[in-house]
C-alpha cells in the first residue's frame, strides 16, 4: 500500500487560479457584450469622432463643454430616442436618411450637415505611415442624395474668386467661408434660410417648412420666416433643419471662435426648452452595432437574472473547493477477520431491531462451554445439564444466582437493557466455573 500523494496545488494558489480565471471571463463577456470588439470609427471620416478637417469632433465637444449631454450613436434603436439628433451622413443613400429623419418627427429635432469634401489620407509620418486624423482636400462635390427631398437642389459654386473671402451671416453673426472658391449651397421652395451668403443670399443653411411651428427658428430667420398658421399648424412636429455648407460647423470652420457661436445658437433654438441631450450619429457612416444576446444580458430586465446566475456559479464553486484535494481511500464494505465478522452481523442485526432473538442462543451456548468445562456425559438434556451447573455453582459459590435462572432471564429479555443485565450475568457465572 502507498499513501496518498498531497495536493498538486496549495489552497492560496487554487484560490487565486480560480478567482483570476473568473474575473478573466466576465472581463471578455462585458467586453463583448458592450462591443468593444468591434471597429473603432475611423477618425478621418467625416462625423463626430473625426479629428481631421472634415470632421465634427470639435462640434461635438464645443457642444458637450456648453453644457449639453453630448453621446455618439451606434445603435440604431438609439436614433429615435428624445433630444436633438445630428446626422453627417456620407453622400449617398438618401433613403437611409429619409428613413432617420421621418420616424423622428414626433420624437425630437434633427440637424442634417450635408457632405462636400473628397477627402484623401494626409501626410504620413516619418515611419511612412498615415498620421491618424489627417486627411488632405482633393476636391469638393454635392451630395446624392435621392429619396430625401428631392424637391431640394444643391450645388458647389464660388462665393467669391481669386481668394477673397467669401462672409455668410445670421442667427445675428456673420463669418468667413474658409474656402471661397468651393461653397455647397441648396435651394428649394420648402426651404427657409437660417444662414445665407452676405453677398448673393444664397442658402447655407435653412430649416424645412413643414407646416409645423418652430419659433426659435423662426426668430433667426426673421425675414425669411413665413407666417404661421395658427389654426392649421402641427404643433406635434420637429423641426429638420439642413446644413448645406458643412464648413460652418465641421473641424475646418471651428478654427473660427463665430463659427462655434453659430453652432450653439442653432442648437439652442432647435431645441427650444427641450431636453438639452444632443446625439451624434455614426451608424450611417458603418458603424452600427447591433443589440446581441449577450449586452441584453447586463440591462434591465435581463440584469438580474444574470446576476442570479453568478451568484451560482459562486456558490457552485465554493461548495466545489470544499472537495478539492487528495480522494480519501474508502474502506472496505467488510472487512477481514472474525473480529469483523462478528462486528457486521452485530450490527445487521442492530439495524434490524432483532435484538431479542440473540438471547436464548446465547444461554445456549454458554451452557455447552459450560458442560465441556464441568466435563458432564453428552447424553444428558439440557435441563438436567442446567441442573448440574446449578450444583457445581452452589458447591462453589453458595448464595449464587442460579445458572438456570439467569438463562431464563436472558430467554425472556426483550428490551437491549434487560439482554445486557442478564448477558452479564451469565458471563459472571461462567467466570467463576472455569478459574
Amino acid at each position: 500500500m502507498s499513501a496518498p500523494r498531497g495536493a498538486p496545488f496549495s489552497r492560496g494558489g487554487t484560490v487565486a487560479l480560480v478567482l483570476l480565471g473568473s474575473l478573466a471571463f466576465l472581463v471578455l463577456l462585458w467586453s463583448i457584450g458592450r462591443g468593444m470588439a468591434d471597429a473603432e470609427p475611423n477618425p478621418a471620416q467625416a462625423h463626430a469622432s473625426g479629428k481631421g478637417l472634415t470632421g465634427y469632433a470639435a462640434l461635438a465637444a464645443y457642444i458637450e463643454k456648453r453644457g449639453y449631454a453630448v453621446s455618439r450613436v451606434q445603435s440604431p434603436a438609439a436614433l429615435k430616442a428624445p433630444g436633438l439628433l445630428v446626422l453627417t451622413p456620407p453622400a449617398f443613400d438618401g433613403k437611409a436618411i429619409e428613413a432617420v429623419v421621418e420616424a423622428r418627427r414626433h420624437t425630437g429635432p434633427t440637424l442634417v450637415i450635408a457632405p462636400k469634401w473628397i477627402a484623401l489620407p494626409g501626410e504620413k509620418d516619418p515611419k511612412g505611415k498615415p498620421r491618424e486624423g489627417w486627411v488632405r482636400l482633393a476636391g469638393a462635390r454635392p451630395p446624392s442624395w435621392e429619396g430625401f427631398h428631392d424637391e431640394i437642389t444643391v450645388d458647389v459654386s464660388p462665393m467669391r474668386s481669386g481668394g477673397q473671402p467669401g462672409y455668410w451671416q445670421g442667427a445675428g453673426l456673420s463669418g468667413a467661408v474658409p474656402v471661397s472658391e468651393q461653397v455647397l449651397s441648396g435651394s428649394g421652395e420648402t426651404l427657409v434660410p437660417l444662414v445665407v451668403g452676405a453677398s448673393d443670399g444664397r442658402v447655407l443653411a435653412a430649416y424645412i417648412d413643414d407646416g409645423g411651428d418652430y419659433p426659435a427658428l423662426r426668430d433667426i430667420a426673421a425675414g425669411y420666416a413665413p407666417v404661421p398658421d395658427e389654426d392649421g399648424a402641427d404643433y406635434e412636429l420637429y423641426p429638420v433643419v439642413l446644413v448645406f455648407e458643412p464648413d460652418l460647423l465641421n473641424n475646418y470652420g471651428f478654427a473660427d471662435k463665430v463659427n462655434a457661436q453659430l453652432a450653439e445658437r442653432l442648437v439652442r433654438a432647435m431645441i427650444d426648452g427641450g431636453e438639452k441631450k444632443v446625439a451624434f450619429d455614426l451608424t450611417l457612416y458603418g458603424y452600427a452595432r447591433s443589440q446581441n444576446l449577450l449586452s441584453m444580458a447586463f440591462v434591465p430586465p435581463f440584469l438580474a437574472a444574470t446576476l442570479c446566475l453568478i451568484f451560482a456559479a459562486l456558490v457552485t464553486g465554493w461548495r466545489a473547493f470544499h472537495r478539492f484535494g487528495p480522494p480519501l481511500a474508502a474502506g472496505r464494505a467488510i472487512a477481514f477477520g472474525k473480529r469483523a465478522l462478528v462486528a457486521n452481523a452485530a450490527a445487521l442485526i442492530r439495524r434490524t431491531e432483532r435484538l431479542h432473538l440473540i438471547g436464548a442462543p446465547y444461554a445456549d451456548a454458554a451452557r455447552e462451554r459450560l458442560a465441556r468445562a464441568l466435563a458432564l456425559p453428552a447424553r444428558l438434556d439440557p435441563v438436567a445439564v442446567e441442573a448440574a451447573i446449578d450444583r457445581a455453582l452452589a458447591a462453589r459459590v453458595p448464595g449464587a444466582t442460579p445458572f438456570s435462572a439467569a438463562a431464563a432471564a436472558l430467554r425472556a429479555a426483550r428490551r437491549p437493557h434487560d439482554l445486557l443485565r442478564a448477558a452479564r450475568t451469565i458471563h459472571s457465572l461462567e467466570r467463576t466455573l472455569t478459574k
